[in-house]
């Protein structure tokens, strides 16, 4: 059986890894400047749609802005007696879970030299409406598990590959926010 090998050439997967590591190298010194406060905000269209962007941030000591305004719209589906005007909310978090653990996979790859050819992931996660509906006080309101499967084509050998999503998932923030308890503050003004 041929074992893919790393190519020996330049590698690109479209991640700058010595401006990464530059910032890790700044950040370790000035620790003040890796506090970040990501932000979105959200406006009810009607029924279950709403829509939700994401422009400004705080970090590096100073207020932060994205290039642009990013809009995502969530809805939840027509057999919920809705009108399907975006992926539900539930869905928004396997999405983040996807980005999050794939980015890693490119960044982690390209700081090892391994060049991939192409990622993909399937998210899914399991859930019982009861919960959210109220028909059973004991079932959980969120997932009961999420199963994520990568196909990984790269030059490198199985075992690399398993590394490159084992230290992804090991460095994922979204990762972290779904298998930890965070507390969340919510309040009225």
């Amino acid at each position: 059986m041929n074992m893919p090998t790393k190519t020996t050439g330049s590698i690109d997967n479209g991640v700058n890894v010595e401006a990464l590591l530059g910032a890790r190298e700044a950040l370790t010194e000035a620790p003040e400047a890796a506090q970040f406060r990501w932000k979105a905000s959200s406006r009810w269209m009607r029924g279950t749609h709403t829509r939700s962007a994401c422009q400004g941030f705080f970090g590096l000591g100073e207020a932060q802005s994205h290039r642009t305004e990013f809009t995502f719209d969530t809805d939840h589906p027509e057999v919920f007696a809705s009108e399907d005007k975006g992926a539900t909310p539930v869905e928004m978090v396997l999405v983040g879970l996807a980005g999050c653990l794939t980015a890693g996979i490119a960044t982690v790859a390209q700081n090892r030299e391994i060049q991939l050819k192409s990622v993909t992931a399937v998210i899914e996660g399991s859930m019982d409406l009861a919960g959210i509906l109220g028909i059973d006080g004991d079932v959980r309101n969120g997932f009961e598990d999420v199963q994520v499967t990568f196909e990984v084509d790269a030059d490198a050998t199985r075992e690399e590959i398993e590394a490159l999503v084992a230290q992804s998932q090991k460095r994922s923030a979204v990762y972290d926010i779904v298998t930890n308890p965070t507390n969340i503050t919510v309040q009225v003004k």
